[in-house]
C-alpha cells in the first residue's frame, strides 16, 4: 500500500511545471492543474494525476501550491464554488509561490484562517532552469510550524530555504529582491551603451565587474542575450517572448510600489525602473545598441 502523500500544484508555467515534476517520486503523490491542457498531459506522462479542475485537486490534497501570474489569478483559485477554499479539507496548508501584493497575501491568510486552512507566502526565486535542478531559493513568510510543515515539500525543488518571518514577509522579500534585479537590468543596459559607444566589449565588463563585484552574471546574460536575440531579429516570437517578460517585470514592480505605498514609503528609483523597464526588455530605450533604436 502506498504512503505517498497527496500534493497539490496549480500553475504549471516556466518555473511551476518542473517544479510539480521535482513532486513525482515515492514520497509524494503529485496531483496537478493548468487551464494550458498540453503541460497538464506532459506531467502525467511523468507520473502525475492530472485535475480536471481546481476542486477536484483541492479536495484531494492536504498542501498546494500555487504559481500563477497575479493577485487576480490568485483569487479566481481561492474563491468561488469551485475554488480552493470550497474544497480543501480544514488543515490544509495553501503556499502562494506567485508574485504579488503583499495586502493581497495577508487578506488571503486571514480568510483561510478563519476557515481552518493555513495559507503562507513562499515565492521563489532562481528560474525555469534552477526550478528543474532542484537549486531554486524559497523566502517563507509564515510560523516556525508552518515552515515545519510544508519545507519538505518545498525542499524537492529548493537548494534554500529561507524563513523571512510571519506571514507577508516572503513576499515582501521577493518584492524587495525582485525590485534590485530589475534596477540592475537597467543599470546594466545603460552601461553597455556607453561602453559600446566608447568601443568596448560587454566581457572586458563582466571580466572587472565580476572582480569587484559590481557585475553579476545575471546581470550580463540578461543585457547580452537580449542584444543578441531581440536586436537583430523580426521574429514576432522572439519579440512576444521579450514583451511577456517585460510585462511581468511591470506587474512585480507594481506589486513592490503598491506595497510600499500603503506601507507610506516613498520608493522614486522602483517607480523610474518601472517607467523604463519594458523599453529595457524590448531593447528599445536609451540603453539599447542604436540598431535596436531603429526598429
Amino acid at each position: 500500500m502506498s504512503t505517498a502523500i497527496n500534493v497539490g500544484y496549480i500553475g504549471l508555467g516556466n518555473i511551476g511545471k518542473p517544479s510539480a515534476q521535482r513532486l513525482i517520486g515515492d514520497a509524494y503523490k503529485a496531483h496537478v492543474y493548468d487551464v494550458f491542457a498540453p503541460a497538464v498531459e506532459e506531467l502525467v506522462a511523468a507520473g502525475a494525476v492530472g485535475c480536471a479542475s481546481v476542486a477536484e485537486l483541492a479536495s484531494a490534497c492536504r498542501h498546494i501550491g500555487i504559481c500563477v501570474r497575479d493577485d487576480a489569478q490568485v483569487e479566481s483559485l481561492l474563491h468561488g464554488e469551485d475554488g480552493i477554499f470550497a474544497h480543501a479539507a480544514k488543515g490544509t496548508l495553501i503556499a502562494i509561490h506567485s508574485t504579488v501584493t503583499q495586502a493581497g497575501l495577508l487578506g488571503w491568510a486571514r480568510e483561510a484562517t478563519q476557515l481552518g486552512l493555513h495559507l503562507i507566502d513562499a515565492p521563489i526565486t532562481g528560474g525555469a532552469d534552477r526550478a528543474a535542478a532542484g537549486t531554486l531559493c524559497y523566502m517563507v513568510g509564515g510560523s516556525e510550524e508552518q515552515l515545519a510543515a510544508s519545507s519538505p515539500v518545498f525542499a524537492t525543488s529548493a537548494e534554500k530555504i529561507v524563513h523571512a518571518g510571519g506571514i507577508g514577509a516572503g513576499i515582501a522579500l521577493k518584492l524587495c529582491n525582485n525590485f534590485m534585479q530589475y534596477a540592475e537590468f537597467v543599470v546594466m543596459a545603460e552601461a553597455v551603451r556607453l561602453a559600446e559607444s566608447c568601443g568596448l566589449k560587454p566581457e572586458v565588463m563582466r571580466e572587472v565587474g565580476l572582480s569587484n563585484g559590481v557585475v553579476n552574471e545575471q546581470m550580463y546574460k540578461f543585457v547580452t542575450g537580449r542584444n543578441a536575440y531581440l536586436v537583430p531579429s523580426n521574429d514576432p516570437g522572439i519579440i512576444q517572448y521579450f514583451t511577456a517578460m517585460g510585462e511581468l517585470a511591470c506587474k512585480d514592480l507594481d506589486c513592490a510600489i503598491g506595497t510600499a505605498a500603503e506601507k507610506g514609503v516613498v520608493m522614486p528609483t522602483c517607480e523610474f525602473i518601472r517607467a523604463r523597464i519594458l523599453d529595457v526588455f524590448l531593447g528599445r530605450d536609451e540603453s539599447a545598441p542604436p540598431s535596436a533604436k531603429e526598429k
